[in-house]
């Protein structure tokens, strides 16, 4: 009687009771379904190794994994790291090492895979190498980062994708036939509704449950939508890849020179979440990393809305580093300041503990102008255009070019003078 009373309050949610029951019903993942791609192969063949699923929440991980073990005869066990520890997989290779006496293998779902710590992911090695199961990890972080270099040399890592406007449009429709009825949204309120899942099929679906559960009396517009709906947190974790994968491409956008694209990283980062403090460092850096002397302004702009925001704070503060990132997206580009002190610091470390030479040395006391300190040294501004021409570089190094300014920028004029006294340097240096 409860039972019954329980199932009747809390119905299976629609997502559930839209899970593909074939493989050939699993949307957006074509790429690795198709039956010359990776999981293809596999199903055609009717063996399956061990993988490691990686796609963004709602891309068909689990049922994906589920699928697999029904198509290849295995037994599905499914494992959440979050909420397993040692004991639970002891207890699972126990089982499946006894299943496997009996004949029938098993395919060990483990979702989350890389909550488990180093030591954990340790203990699933020699049980995938024997065969006692066959491991299916799901990850939505970056395998290279969290799981170990062992594990991931016995398994295929497949990336998922995230879920695109057909496929989710595919999985509303699929909602209306089960439930029998059309959503009462506009066109454009359907696309918004996918816009609003971000890729995310199980999101959508959720969505498509709260509208149909709706008494509306016109269609919903896109504004309905936003007014009634929550819209997806974006997937953006400031201490995992997505991070580093937006600042690449502010950084890449930047240095490319599309105001645009930049303006667009930048604001998806605002969105989520990160640290506006963190960006204002990162354009610092480009400022003397991609801009350097070609616009020497850059570096000053950078630092002027790093100040602006920490005088303003949020939201004000951050229209001063989309300043920026115009100002810097639109300045003439040069690495070559970078190069230079890459060049320099080589040279450094290759040349050791090479002393000036002494006629650049100041020679404070009567000992030091005894030993030649100082002598014979030419005082620049004394010498026809302010240009003694000496060599500067300690005595037995030949004088090497560090620094090539490029015709860009302020950079075209600072080329200009390197080459005048580089003239002049050959003249003087040959006494004429």
């Amino acid at each position: 009687m409860a039972g019954g009373l329980f199932s009747a309050l809390a119905p299976t949610p629609l997502p559930e009771r839209l899970r593909p029951a074939r493989v050939e019903d699993i949307v957006g993942q074509d790429h690795l379904l198709a039956p010359d791609a990776p999981l293809g192969r596999m199903l055609a063949a009717g063996r399956l190794g061990s993988l490691i699923l990686w796609g963004p929440p709602g891309c068909g991980k689990t049922t994906i994994a589920r699928l697999l073990a029904d198509h290849v005869n295995l037994h599905f066990e499914p494992l959440s790291a979050v909420f397993s520890g040692v004991a639970d997989l002891r207890k699972v290779f126990d089982a499946a090492r006894q299943r496997r006496l009996g004949g029938r293998g098993t395919l060990l779902f483990v979702d989350e895979i890389h909550r488990f710590n180093r030591a954990q992911q340790d203990g699933f090695l020699p049980y995938v190498e024997d065969g006692t199961v066959t491991l299916v990890g799901a990850t939505t972080e970056n395998p290279s980062f969290e799981l170990n270099a062992a594990l991931l040399s016995r398994c295929q890592v497949l990336v998922l994708r995230r879920l695109d406007t057909p496929a989710l449009m595919t999985l509303l429709s699929r909602a209306e036939k089960t439930v029998g009825r059309a959503l009462p949204v506009t066109d454009a309120a359907r696309e918004a509704m996918c816009a609003m899942a971000d890729g995310d099929g199980r999101y959508v679906l959720t969505m498509a449950e709260q509208v149909l559960d709706l008494k509306v009396g016109a269609p919903l517009s896109p504004e309905d939508l936003a007014r009634l709906l929550q819209k997806r947190a974006p997937i953006y974790d400031k201490g995992q890849e997505s991070h580093y994968n937006l600042i690449s491409a502010l950084h890449k956008s930047l240095r490319g020179s599309d105001v645009d694209a930049a303006l667009y990283w930048y604001a998806r980062m605002l969105d989520g979440g990160e640290d506006p403090l963190y960006l204002a460092r990162r354009l610092v850096r480009f400022a003397s990393e991609d801009v350097g002397m070609a616009d020497p302004q850059a570096l000053t702009q950078a630092l002027a809305s790093w100040d602006a925001y920490e005088r303003l704070g949020s939201p004000e503060g951050e229209l001063a580093i989309a300043q920026t990132v115009v100002y810097l997206a639109t300045a003439p580009k040069s690495n070559a300041l970078y190069v230079a002190s890459s060049a320099a610091r080589q040279a450094a470390r290759e040349t050791g503990s090479l002393a000036p030479p002494m006629h650049i040395l100041n020679a404070p006391t009567k000992l030091m102008k005894q030993l030649g300190y100082g002598k014979d040294y030419d005082y620049d501004h004394d010498a026809p255009e302010a240009f003694s021409g000496q060599n500067y570089f300690p005595d037995g190094m030949a004088r090497r070019e560090l620094y090539r300014p490029v015709e860009r920028g302020f950079e075209r004029e600072v080329r200009k003078r390197l080459e005048y006294w580089a003239k002049l340097r050959e003249k003087r240096q040959k006494g004429e």
